[in-house]
């Protein structure tokens, strides 16, 4: 255990070693002229909102099978199962919510 601490410690100084020089540069012509950062931020965002509604697709099919199993293995828990479901859905559906508004704000701030 402590070898494996040992050799995240000396790859993890080695790789802020050799980001130094890089975080270091100052601005090149190349990069002058490069494409707008609009343009990225527009990518990444939508990458990042593709992402999370997957995520949230996902999360939710994943929330509806328990729960379907859940009131077949009890069908007398159906209100509490029912009431904790749509609360998980909730929370689940906001985690996309909350990534559009970042999204927009990112954009038009």
């Amino acid at each position: 255990m402590v070898r494996k601490w040992i050799l995240g410690t000396v790859l993890g100084l080695l790789v802020l070693t050799l980001a130094a020089p890089a975080l270091a540069q100052g601005e090149s012509t190349a990069a002058a002229k490069s494409p707008e950062k609009g343009q990225w931020l527009l990518i990444s965002s939508a990458f990042g909102m593709a992402v999370a509604a997957a995520a949230c697709g996902y999360a939710q099919s994943r929330a509806l099978t328990a729960a379907c199993e859940g009131v077949s293995r009890n069908p007398g828990a159906t209100d509490t199962i029912r009431i904790f479901t749509f609360l998980g859905l909730a929370f689940i559906e906001f985690l996309a919510l909350l990534t559009f508004v970042v999204v927009m704000l990112l954009l038009f701030a």
